[in-house]
Formats: structure tokens, sequence, C-alpha cells
């Protein structure tokens, strides 16, 4: 999807968010970038996940900033997670003002009414997911601060999704010449297996032309998720066609969402290309995981729609 597709004016479509709903559509929650260039949140809904998209009409979630100040330039990046225990769609997004960027949750059952939490964490943080179910009697999320133009991952742990603390590293980013070296960050939420947390991760490469947002993979224990149990040494997914390699920003693939097949394997991730448009990628849980117990390349086969 392109900005083409928009039922209204936009500049750019980019880094949905995505789960499946009870009747198996797939829904997209879509950061839209406006022509001021401040983001909000649109909805686009398919039968099949690939194409005939049907998108709100107008935004589905725009920025509150009288009543959520830390809002003011705009709503970024959800990441969706459907809670079973509380029966509702956590949407943990960031939120843009002048502290910076900012790690934001709010709740809905239908994508259309939200209730919205505010800030959960403070300036400078943001690529965060919540997992699905509680960790030891506490809910998790994972997350990423920056210091000093460093970033890692982190989870932290709340009894009430409000208070967060318990603050732990979770995984650094390499140093020197490595494609993950410096900063990284959480793509789309983690996905529960019977080995681990499978997480898919994206690290930034700075080179003499800029920079490079490629995608790694790593296994993380199901009651302890800040011990990482795999970690593959190279990238997995990296820009290539031609709409990763030029746009907004060039040499971008940024997934924040994924849809998983009934067979409980087939992945189909969804991803902002070059910060202009949304493609996705179809994966194998099954392969990934084997991939990085033996090293192996897995495959990822490209699907892209002007629908």
């Amino acid at each position: 999807m392109t900005a083409s597709d928009w039922p209204y004016r936009i500049n750019s479509v980019f880094n949905p968010g995505a789960t499946t709903l009870p009747d198996g559509t797939t829904l997209l929650l879509c950061r839209v970038e406006d022509r001021r260039g401040l983001s909000h949140l649109c909805a686009a809904r398919s039968k099949n996940g690939i194409d005939g998209w049907k998108i709100d009409a107008q935004p589905t979630m725009m920025p509150d900033p009288d009543h959520h100040p830390e809002e003011l330039w705009g709503v970024e990046d959800p990441r969706i997670t459907f809670v079973p225990e509380l029966d509702q769609y956590a949407v943990v997004y960031t939120a843009f003002s002048f502290g910076g960027p900012g790690v934001a949750l709010a709740f809905t059952k239908d994508f259309y009414q939200f209730e919205r939490y505010g800030l959960i964490m403070q300036p400078e943080d943001k690529d965060a997911a919540l997992f699905p179910r509680r960790i030891n009697g506490r809910w998790a999320l994972i997350h990423r601060p920056v210091n000093d133009g460093k970033g890692n991952m982190w989870i932290s742990y709340s009894s009430d999704l409000q208070q967060w603390g318990n603050h732990k590293p979770m995984l650094e980013a390499r140093l020197g010449g490595w494609w993950d070296a410096n900063k990284i960050g959480l793509c789309a939420p983690p996905i529960e297996t019977p080995q681990g947390w499978l997480v898919i991760y994206h690290g930034v490469r700075q080179n003499a032309a800029g920079a490079i947002y490629r995608l790694g993979l790593a296994l993380f224990d199901l009651e302890e998720p800040e011990h990482c149990l795999k970690r593959g040494d190279e990238w997995v997914f990296a820009p290539q066609e031609p709409y990763e390699l030029r746009g907004d920003v060039d040499n971008v693939v940024f997934p924040c969402g994924f849809t998983l097949a009934p067979d409980g394997d087939t992945l189909n991730i969804y991803y902002g290309a070059a910060d202009t448009s949304i493609a996705v990628a179809q994966a194998s849980v099954d392969d990934m995981l084997k991939w990085l117990s033996e090293t192996e390349r897995p495959g990822f086969r490209r699907r892209f729609s002007d629908h």
C-alpha cells in the first residue's frame, strides 16, 4: 500500500501494527504521515491479508495533545498484542513531543474506540511491545531507551500496566563494524514458541552513505525473557527491492506487526519500506528457529501489493 491508496490526502504510509480479528480479517493499524510531517494511525482491513484493503475513510486514532501533551507532534509505529486475559488489544505506540519519543499505551476492543493510558516510558524511548500474557504474575514490556546515542533492548515489568519497574537489559547492540552495532530495537511483538520467545529485531548500520535498517533474530527464555538463549550473527532480511531502497528514508525495512496463519507456522510480516509504503514478507516460524539453531539463513518471500 502507498499514499495513492488512501481515501484522504497524505504524504506516506508505513510501519503498521498488525493483528487477526475474530472473523479472520487482517487488520493493519498503519502509521500515516500527513503533509505537515505529523503522524496519526489509520486502520486497513483485508480478508486475505494481501489485497482488497478497505481503509478507514478518516484517521482511526489521531493525536490528542489537549489531553495527552506527549502526542503534540504525532503518534507513530504501533505494535498490537491481543491480551486474552483482558479480552482486548493492547496498542503500544510512540508518542512524540518536546521531550522526544516516548512509549505510550492504549487498549481497544474494536479499533474504533481507544482507551489511552498515556506515557508508560519517558523519552527518549520507543520500539516497544507488550507480551500477550503475564510472566510470573507480572506484565512485561520490551522497549528501547537511548542513552548517548546508543540503543539497546530492555525489558520492564508491571503489576498494573501503568507503573513499570525492575528494568533489565535484554539484548545489547554489538560494537564495531557489525550490522547491528550501536543501535538495535524490537520490530514486531515477540512470538511465543515451545522453544522460547522468538524476536525479530532491527539493527542500524551507519556508513558513509547513511543508515541501513536490517533485521535479525533472537530467542529468549519463556519465563525469564531477559535471558537470551540464541542470537543470530547475520542479518536475515535487508532492503533489496526498489521500494525498500528509495523513499523518504532510503534503505529501510521496518516491521511493526505480523499475523500467524491457522497452521501455526506461516507468518505474514508487515513492514514499512523506506518510510514510504507498506509491504509484506512471508516466513516460517519453524524455519527461523531452525536457522537460529543451525545458523542457516531462513527463506523470506517478499510480496508487495499496489492495491
